[in-house]
């Protein structure tokens, strides 16, 4: 995973931070329907992400933390491990629209976490969306319950940064393997999202909706097939394919499936197919 900034990875992402940011052609930011801006997001100790509900999450529920499995605190998930329940003190800072750090949230609970089929960390926080809302006047993003499709413009959010990423979904891809995890229907990007270490766990949003269709978590760096920070395609035929500095995301639609009345995750729950323990 290229994605996440170890700090051994400090000084290479940093000279990355100066390259020129990524911008939509005018007619796509003209389509797009809602702002999308740093509302919501959250910087961590060596990544990104963001405050998310479900479209049946209520107010008063415990709100809930979205990144990369890779960014978990106590190390990668091993390829078939998927850990629920963990305990966890994790701290966020919330950012506003314009990127200012408002607020620290912390966690109590890592809810779900994996790198098994799909990367990503699920975080419970000990405050709730209605006391976001009332101190800091931020609403959560909602995370889209639907496929996303191909040829959508997104933007990708990184609170660690304070940078926006526009531009578009390019397909998706049947396994993206690399070393010795593998993740199914993945998203490509084109390639103006040229994101870098430290963007890892960035949502992934839907500029006509606002919604979060993904969370950003890899690209191939330097052009090697398959390796760690080299992610290659595979096809349903097995066929390799390698592109070197391009992107990818997680989709993220299969996840409000697997949370039922008060954010409480089930992993039996009708229509959930993430990976169980």
């Amino acid at each position: 995973m290229n994605k996440p900034l170890l700090a051994a990875l400090s000084s290479l992402a940093i000279a990355g931070l100066g390259a020129t940011p990524a911008v939509a052609a005018p007619k796509t930011e003209a389509a797009a329907a809602v702002t999308v801006n740093f509302a919501g997001t959250v910087s961590l100790s060596n990544c990104s992400g963001s405050v998310i509900r479900f479209p049946n999450s209520a107010d008063t529920d415990p709100a809930l933390v979205l990144t990369n499995g890779h960014c978990l605190e106590t190390g990668f998930p091993s390829p078939g491990q998927v850990i629920t329940g963990q305990s966890s003190s994790r701290s966020f800072g919330l950012l506003n629209s314009s990127g200012t750090k408002v607020a620290t949230l912390r966690a109590n609970q890592v809810v779900y976490s994996t790198m098994t089929d799909t990367d990503v960390t699920i975080y419970r926080t000990t405050t709730t969306y209605a006391a976001i809302k009332s101190s800091y006047g931020i609403s959560p993003l909602t995370m889209q319950d639907t496929h996303p499709v191909a040829g959508t413009a997104i933007k990708v959010v990184s609170g660690y940064w304070k940078r926006i990423y526009s531009c578009n979904i390019d397909g998706f891809v049947y396994r993206l393997k690399e070393g010795d995890w593998t993740w199914k229907d993945s998203v490509r990007y084109t390639s103006a999202c040229d994101t870098i270490g430290g963007t890892s766990g960035s949502p992934v949003i839907d500029t006509a909706t606002g919604k979060v269709v993904a969370v950003n978590n890899t690209g191939n760096e330097d052009g090697q097939r398959c390796t760690e920070n080299n992610p290659c395609e595979v096809d349903q035929s097995g066929n390799v394919t390698v592109r070197q500095g391009i992107n990818y995301a997680e989709e993220t639609y299969n996840i409000p499936a697997c949370f039922t009345t008060g954010n409480k995750l089930n992993l039996s729950a009708s229509g959930c197919t993430l990976p169980k323990p």
